[in-house]
């Protein structure tokens, strides 16, 4: 596809006529992009994060978790458009579900705003979504992806916890626990998020493969946090996820079981018993 962009003639259809964005050297688009990005006290990290950030996004999101540092101030100065929403819960999915209500674009990133992630990654993501997915699913183990941020015991207990995703869910994805994702804004009304912390990933996950929302993996580097420490506690919020696994399988199991007696859902040719 082309980035050379012409004005519209009278009489073009009104879709010809939106506003073009071009995001690489082959491919313009019309969708405006939203990033969310979840902070408390990153201060220091914000400007290796704004500095790789896409000039054509639409609009940064920016989530504050009641921050005592400057991270506001900061965001500000870096990107003077941004869209500060002050966090009134705790942890990361209610941070990310407060941002995902503020956004206004029809795409939404989800990036970390300890420096990990790398904001040139953007386009891949867009790309995949604009050519035919609804979810772009970032990973650090598909070919092309790798990581600086995680030790070999957590990289057992990501690989452990993936693999029973994918044979409980009928998933095939290659890395469950990583906050890099895109997806088109109308999938929220599909996937109904309800945690608060770290596991909002893995819920995010597997409520879209139940959902039957087309996934497209995107190789993903991630970086070691610049500064600061991390939140994450891998035990603690590995068990987080494994209890959001067990309880999404055991809620697949109850709807399977009322579809089984719902006298309305047994015949297989539009007509109740």
């Amino acid at each position: 596809m082309s980035s050379v962009l012409h004005q519209p003639t009278s009489g073009q259809d009104p879709l010809m006529s939106a506003e073009y964005r071009p995001i690489s050297s082959h491919l313009a688009i019309t969708p405006p992009v939203s990033v969310v990005i979840p902070a408390m006290n990153e201060a220091e990290n914000l400007p290796y994060v704004f500095k790789t950030l896409p000039d054509w996004i639409h609009e940064v999101v920016l989530v504050d978790g009641n921050s005592t540092d400057n991270t506001v101030e900061v965001a500000r100065e870096l990107w003077p458009g941004v869209k500060v929403v002050e966090q009134s819960g705790r942890g990361k999915g209610d941070a990310l579900i407060t941002g995902f209500e503020a956004c206004t674009g029809d795409i939404i990133v989800m990036v970390d705003a300890d420096g990990s992630a790398d904001g040139h990654e953007i386009v891949s993501y867009v790309s995949a979504l604009v050519s035919g997915a609804d979810f772009a699913k970032g990973s650090r183990f598909a070919n092309g992806g790798g990581t600086d941020d995680m030790t070999f015991i957590r990289k057992l207990g990501n690989w452990a916890l993936c693999t029973v995703v994918n044979r409980k869910f009928g998933a095939r994805y290659t890395d469950l626990c990583y906050g890099y994702n895109a997806f088109w804004r109308h999938c929220l009304d599909k996937i109904d998020l309800d945690c608060t912390g770290f596991e909002i990933e893995t819920l995010i996950n597997i409520r879209v493969v139940k959902a039957g929302l087309k996934v497209q993996e995107i190789p993903s580097y991630e970086y070691l946090r610049i500064h600061g420490t991390s939140n994450l506690r891998a035990v603690r919020d590995g068990l987080r996820v494994l209890k959001v696994i067990l309880r999404e399988r055991s809620n697949r199991r109850d709807l399977r079981r009322q579809v089984r007696r719902s006298p309305m859902l047994t015949t297989g040719r539009g007509e109740s018993s």
